[in-house]
Order: C-alpha cells, then structure tokens, then sequence
C-alpha cells in the first residue's frame, strides 16, 4: 500500500526535464572551426537532423568540438556540412556529469555506443573488432 503523505523527490527527473528543456531551447550551430566556448559543459551533435551522439568535457568545448569535426573532415560517407552541433556550459563539474547522463538517458543517441567517441575502449587492443562508427564512416586514404 502507497503511503499517500510519503514525499520522494525524484532528482533524477528534475535534472533531466531542465536540461532537455535548456539544451533544446539552444540554437542549433554548424559545427564550423571555432565554434563552442572555452568552458566545460555538455555537447549534442546532430546528423542530418537526428541527434546521434552527446558528449561532455572538463574544460574546453570548442576544443573538443573541433576534434570531433577534424575526425569527421577525414571519413567517408559523412561531411561535416551533415552535422550541427548544441552545447550548454555548467559551473560546476557534478553538473555537467549529471546532465550527460540525463540527455544520454532522454534520446538514447546511436553513436554513443558505436566507437565514435574520442575514447574508444579498446582501440588498438589485440583481438578489438571494428567499431560500428569505423564501419560506416571509414577513414579517408591518405
């Protein structure tokens, strides 16, 4: 039986409703050289149009950003004319934790988990398979 005088706080929900509400209030930038702050947050870059990948940083958005086009400007199948990116900046570090997981958990992107990311588990390991991102945007030849 449900105790109807029982408050739970559910911050989990709390967080997440204000963040997804912020980052799609955000206007949505091209992911061109510069773009973003020199401040830590949290990222959404967007693919044709669907949002595909959210990522967060310590320190330097802009810096992080461009990585992420210059790893685009060199694989097939995808240019960077493709991509937008959204960003929200956080005072804190908890925050900018707290809030990746939320948008992580709210879309679910496709690209969080296919080898993307500037930290791929196992790249370069013995026995490591190609990642699903490398098999649909592989590398340009040199």
């Amino acid at each position: 039986m449900e105790n109807p005088h029982l408050f739970e706080f559910d911050l989990d929900r709390g967080i997440q409703e204000q963040v997804i509400e912020k980052l799609e209030a955000s206007p949505r930038l091209a992911l061109s050289e510069g773009v973003g702050p020199p401040a830590g947050g949290i990222y959404a870059l967007y693919y044709q149009d669907r949002l595909v990948y959210v990522g967060r940083v310590k320190g330097n958005l802009r810096g992080r950003l461009s990585t992420h086009r210059r790893k685009i400007e060199g694989r097939q199948n995808i240019t960077v004319d493709d991509m937008q990116c959204r960003y929200l900046t956080f005072s804190g570090e908890w925050w900018t934790y707290a809030a990746e997981l939320a948008v992580i958990a709210h879309y679910t992107p496709e690209w969080n988990d296919t080898g993307f990311g500037s930290n791929v588990p196992g790249r370069g390991r013995p026995g490591t398979k190609v990642s699903l991102w490398d098999s649909q945007f592989p590398p340009k030849s040199s």
